[in-house]
């Protein structure tokens, strides 16, 4: 039997963890160790905007302790990540250099959506019980250091995400900075979290009913997951059991309070507020259960290793969750499902026919499908300057799943769909070669496909594309005029031969 052991590090807001895992046959993750060690980076970065000579010196040797443990367990392959302790300095190239040299370990920065589609994926680890709850309406609260994100499921498809700056190391770092008492900290949390809670409610969830609220994160997840087992695997919690909660941590002095949960003296005040979010939360959105799976970023990593590696059948479809949500941010800017729909149909038989030229993969495809559903969402704000503001919005906007990197090419293809493209690759911030050549590309596509829908009319009933020697022959079925749509085809087939030596030819099959 051929068997793995993996490594899946986290660098967090409050403490580091190494979980080592095990892989052996299709399906089959376990872990095998797991080390934590308390390191509260977050509160120099909030707070100052760099980690302490102090911290860094501890933050190595941690981490030197991590690669000990890789050894023992003969680990060959891992991957550590940075979230937004190290993501919010102002030196976090230097940072990771510094980690490099003095420990080996190479710490890849994680962006916002990356780790919350991490964090997600760790809660599908969980199997049967993850695709049961999400078949109600559900919703996951995903409690980190500097922020939470709230994301919305509705029929087992991911129908919006949201980040707010409202973190329990961030908070905390409020509280004590306005030297607040005991006794007015959960007013003061809610009152800062409510204020941002409310027009969230009003702009995502309206009127809808959500039944069940997932919660993921570090603090309060440990002593939820103890009083599952305790009540004989009991799968869900109440309100009610944060009502008991919040007794406890409102009439006992904190050694009392460490002893009932069974959690370090200093972890409390963190405890506090993240149960003071999921309580008001709950409410707010008027949740009957909540489920706390008990997993950690760590989970996520793992996952995704083992989704690479194929050791994973993969039940759910991740990439659909990010077309959801690129569906509903289009939704928002008002645009055409129907025309998406028909540009998505041209786009992919062009890109699939492609294959041998373009050498673009599965991902590249993904991005394409993302650039058609937001390609004109800057209508809404300007019918002038369409691939300007449609730009503007896609970098705005939170795009669970990718990275930074990755929703630079999809606003740029967005954009160069509209406008001139730019050859030098001026305003194209510090993209690389490589990125701006998958721009280039996807956007010859999308401007030939979009040709094919000059009228907004949806003319063709069907569109074939095959590659011929030096020649791609779109062959379409429709008997209207398509007089618009060829001026426009011709135009466009400029920048698609120039990009990739290939003539595009439009033949209809039935003439007008």
């Amino acid at each position: 039997m051929n068997i793995r052991t993996f490594a899946a590090i986290d660098v967090g807001s409050y403490e580091l963890t190494i979980k080592i895992f095990e892989f052996s046959g299709k399906d089959n993750m376990r872990e095998i160790d797991c080390v934590s060690r308390r390191l509260d980076l977050g509160s120099d970065t909030y707070a100052r905007g760099k980690i302490s000579n102090e911290k860094m010196d501890e933050l190595c040797r941690t981490l030197k302790d991590f690669s000990d443990i890789m050894r023992t367990y003969k680990v060959k392959e891992y991957k550590a990540y940075g979230t937004s302790a190290i993501r919010e300095t102002e030196n976090t190239t230097i940072v990771q250099d510094q980690i490099a040299q003095r420990t080996g370990i190479i710490v890849e920065t994680l962006g916002n959506s990356e780790q919350r589609f991490l964090d997600y994926k760790s809660v599908a680890s969980k199997g049967e019980t993850f695709r049961k709850i999400i078949e109600e309406k559900t919703a996951i609260l995903d409690i980190g250091g500097g922020s939470i994100q709230l994301s919305l499921f509705d029929n087992d498809t991911l129908v919006s995400t949201q980040n707010l700056r409202l973190g329990v190391l961030r908070l905390q770092d409020y509280l004590n900075r306005f030297a607040v008492k005991g006794s007015q900290k959960e007013e003061l949390i809610n009152e800062m979290a409510m204020a941002r809670l409310d027009t969230y409610k009003r702009l995502y969830v309206k009127d809808k009913e959500i039944r069940n609220l997932i919660v993921v994160d570090d603090y309060l997840s440990p002593w939820a997951v103890r009083k599952r087992e305790a009540a004989g695997g009991k799968e869900y919690l109440e309100t009610s059991d944060f009502d008991k909660l919040f007794e406890v941590l409102h009439s006992h002095n904190p050694v009392q309070i460490a002893r009932a949960m069974a959690i370090p003296e200093e972890r409390i005040g963190l405890v506090f507020i993240s149960a003071v979010l999921i309580k008001y939360i709950a409410e707010l959105l008027g949740i009957q259960r909540i489920w706390v799976p008990g997993v950690t970023l760590c989970d996520g990593i793992a996952y995704e290793y083992a989704e690479k590696i194929r050791m994973f059948g993969g039940e759910h479809d991740f990439d659909e969750d990010i077309i959801a949500c690129a569906m509903n941010t289009s939704k928002r800017y008002m645009g055409s499902r129907k025309r998406s729909e028909a540009l998505e149909n041209f786009t992919t038989a062009i890109f699939d026919s492609m294959k041998r030229v373009h050498g673009l993969g599965k991902r590249e495809r993904l991005y394409l499908r993302l650039a058609v559903i937001l390609h004109d969402c800057g209508k809404y704000i300007s019918m002038v300057n369409i691939g300007e503001t449609s730009f503007q919005i896609v970098m705005a906007t939170e795009i669970i799943g990718l990275s930074d990197k990755e929703r630079e090419i999809v606003a740029n293809v967005v954009r160069f769909n509209h406008s001139r493209f730019v050859y030098d690759g001026q305003g194209m911030g510090s993209m690389s070669r490589e990125s701006f050549l998958v721009v280039a590309k996807l956007t010859a596509i999308l401007r030939l496909a979009n040709s094919l829908d000059r009228s907004h009319k949806q003319k063709l009933k069907s569109l074939k594309a095959s590659l011929k020697e030096n020649q791609l022959i779109l062959t379409v079925d429709t008997q209207e005029d398509l007089t618009l749509e060829r001026g426009f085809f011709e135009s466009n087939s400029d920048f698609f031969q120039e990009v990739f030596s290939v003539e595009p030819v439009l033949k209809q099959r039935k003439k007008f």
